[in-house]
């Protein structure tokens, strides 16, 4: 079975962080999202990365870990439909789409069973949220029948809570449903069509864990849940020198942090140096920083080689121009929060 893997997005949410690396390879607990996601497949998995940003970068890396994947090239964005579409020629049978900033503990090869079991036209992932009024969530039958979404409900109105969680199980013939070379967005407008025209769609409830870590808050957050789950204070990776207190934190490789400074709650990248008496909190630092001696951090997202002198709040950091042809506003995904 094909599993195509939607990598083709800016992440303009976690910019500037993104601005010199593709969203996919953005490290959690020191390895890249895309490990995740690939690691969450079958064995026998034919794996389709639908990337049209940064692609050389992700192409690099699945060589260099040995990854047998496709890259399947976007020429510009294609949305989570065009993308399924522009990788037809890939797919022969019943296909998963996956995308790739959603961390979860969904069973993929339950999930397969369930659609066959189901004789399912489509099947999505489906996670329970308090937070329904954030959400577009599902009206769902008792059978697991999805009957139409509804967005961003009140709460006292909401049919369900359950929300679209980001993996689907698909027929080849949804192909036929999206046109070529088009911006589709297979949430707003396949998934409607499907169902207005009664197709079997249905909806996968699963339990334990999930994460969209396309977003600061969120990323920070499954970096200290996946900490707890490993039952670890701190990951520090190799050739690190340490003589500050860390918690709550991951720090890359070949990094330094002098005496008496404080990490906590933060995520510190590859090859940075922090001098004393730093405070950082609830931040994210990118590769090759400095951050000089006596400076407090806090809520702040620093790109790639800048040198921070100052004590800062509330930032988004980079010094730099823009890099050319990253968008100065978000292209969303519409599944999204």
């Amino acid at each position: 079975m094909q599993a195509i893997i939607l990598a083709g997005g800016y992440g303009t949410r976690l910019a500037p962080l993104t601005y010199t690396t593709p969203k996919p390879l953005l490290p959690l607990l020191n390895k890249p999202l895309i490990d995740y996601i690939i690691n969450s497949l079958p064995k026998e998995s034919e794996i389709i990365i639908a990337s049209n940003y940064k692609n050389n970068k992700i192409k690099k890396y699945l060589e260099e870990r040995g990854v047998n994947a496709i890259l399947n090239r976007e020429n510009k964005p294609l949305g989570t439909g065009g993308a399924v579409k522009n990788a037809e020629k890939f797919i022969d049978g019943t296909f998963l789409v996956i995308n790739s900033d959603i961390i979860s503990s969904l069973n993929i090869r339950k999930f397969i069973s369930y659609h066959e079991k189901k004789k399912s036209f489509i099947t999505i992932s489906l996670w329970k949220v308090e937070n329904v009024e954030e959400f577009g969530v599902v009206d769902i039958s008792s059978d697991g029948k999805i009957k139409k979404f509804i967005e961003k409900p009140a709460r006292e109105e909401a049919p369900s809570q359950l929300i679209n969680a980001g993996t689907y199980c698909m027929n080849y013939e949804v192909l036929d449903y999206i046109e070529k070379g088009k911006f589709v967005s297979m949430e707003k407008e396949i998934f409607p069509r499907v169902i207005e025209e009664g197709g079997r769609f249905y909806g996968y409830l699963f339990h334990g864990y999930w994460m969209d870590v396309g977003k600061k808050e969120s990323y920070l957050g499954a970096t200290k849940f996946l900490l707890r789950k490993k039952s670890l204070n701190y990951l520090c990776g190799n050739n690190c020198n340490i003589e500050g207190l860390v918690k709550y934190s991951t720090i890359g490789d070949n990094c330094s942090i002098g005496k008496n400074s404080i990490v906590n709650g933060s995520i510190i990248y590859d090859n940075c140096v922090i001098g004393k008496n730093v405070e950082i909190e609830n931040s994210i630092i990118a590769k090759n920083c400095i951050i000089k001696d006596g400076v407090n951090l806090k809520n702040v997202v620093a790109g790639e080689k800048e040198k921070i002198e100052e004590s800062m709040e509330n930032v988004k950091l980079w010094s730099k121009s823009l890099p050319k042809g990253y968008p100065k506003e978000q292209i969303g995904n519409p599944c999204r929060k």
